[in-house]
């Protein structure tokens, strides 16, 4: 993963002073281009890493080697724990070396660090949704997130009218692709999807954020209340093993895999009602065979029906005279 390994990089540079690229590959077990595009990666996001030429060259930390990040600006350790930070969500090792790193600055940047570091969790698991490009605003709210400043919503639910509303952004979250603002309104934690933000100003009031918030056990407690009222419907089929993978993404949680018998895999597929898993998979055709129950089965037929009605097979054209 590479925000490990830019921590990682980092780490080495402190105890080493100078780094080559390919020494940092082979310590890293990376190639030497990908560990030289770690390294201006640091530089870009404003870490203060830099490159010496020639001979006995290589990468260094400004102001040699150091046992602590105190050399670190404000802005630098923040850009290193965005950097790094939704990585620790899906990697134990890197939130360790997060932890270790927040201690070795100095206070008083001890704490936007901090947030900075929590303010993404990754769900890697879909909804079903095709992943998306991050939308613009995904930067600009985690700023507020981090810098706890509250942000005026022009915010658009599906199928109503945009309405403005003011929240206290309390993290974000990146679903597959898919992006999140968790957040707190006067109805208490909410949250919105960004790509239905239309617009985010901060208004340079300061956001209110319980003591005991965590963000990645906040998300958990959303996901449990959609799965709960996305899977009241579940259906047993049989889906070919060689699509398993196309399958499962498409379908995300949803889809559970109970057992592989040579050339079909069952699994089980949830929904709020039968003709929704219908719905889900009558593109699948005749690929993937519904074992129960027979609600989905009729919804099914009645999709095939329908769609044999619209579209009527052509009658084969006769042969040409000679």
């Amino acid at each position: 993963m590479r925000a490990d390994r830019l921590v990682a990089t980092l780490l080495l540079m402190q105890a080493r002073g100078r780094v080559t690229a390919a020494e940092l590959a082979e310590e890293l077990e990376v190639s030497t281009a990908t560990a030289r595009r770690d390294l201006e990666a640091l530089s870009a996001a404003g870490v203060p890493v830099y490159p010496q030429p020639g001979r006995g060259g290589g990468w260094s930390l400004v102001g040699g080697a150091r046992t602590d990040l105190s050399g670190l600006t404000a802005a630098e350790a923040q850009a290193l724990f965005l950097i790094a930070g939704p990585a620790a969500s899906v990697a134990p090792q890197v939130k360790s070396a997060l932890r270790k790193l927040v201690r070795a600055l100095p206070g008083t940047f001890r704490a936007e660090a901090q947030a900075a570091a929590e303010a993404v969790v990754i769900d890697a698991a879909a909804w079903g949704d095709d992943t998306e490009e991050q939308p613009a605003l995904v930067s600009h709210l985690q700023e507020a997130v981090v810098r706890q400043r509250k942000v005026r919503l022009t915010y658009a639910k599906r199928g109503a009218a945009a309405s403005k509303r003011v929240v206290d952004p309390w993290g974000l979250v990146d679903k597959d692709g898919i992006w999140y603002l968790v957040a707190g309104t006067p109805d208490g934690q909410r949250t919105f999807r960004i790509d239905r933000i239309e617009d985010a100003e901060a208004t340079g009031e300061k956001a209110s954020r319980p003591d005991d918030f965590e963000l990645a056990r906040a998300w958990d407690s959303v996901v449990t209340a959609v799965e709960r009222k996305r899977a009241e419907t579940t259906a047993a089929l049989l889906v070919p093993t060689r699509f398993l993978d196309i399958f499962r993404h498409q379908h995300g949680r949803h889809c559970t895999v109970v057992e592989t018998a040579g050339d079909h895999t069952r699994v089980e597929l949830t929904a709020p009602r039968p003709l929704d898993i219908a719905r889900n998979i009558a593109g699948w055709g005749g690929l993937v065979v519904v074992e129960s129950p027979g609600s989905v089965q009729a919804h099914l037929a009645d999709i095939g029906a329908e769609l044999v009605s619209r579209y009527p097979r052509a009658a084969p054209a006769e042969p040409a005279e000679s």
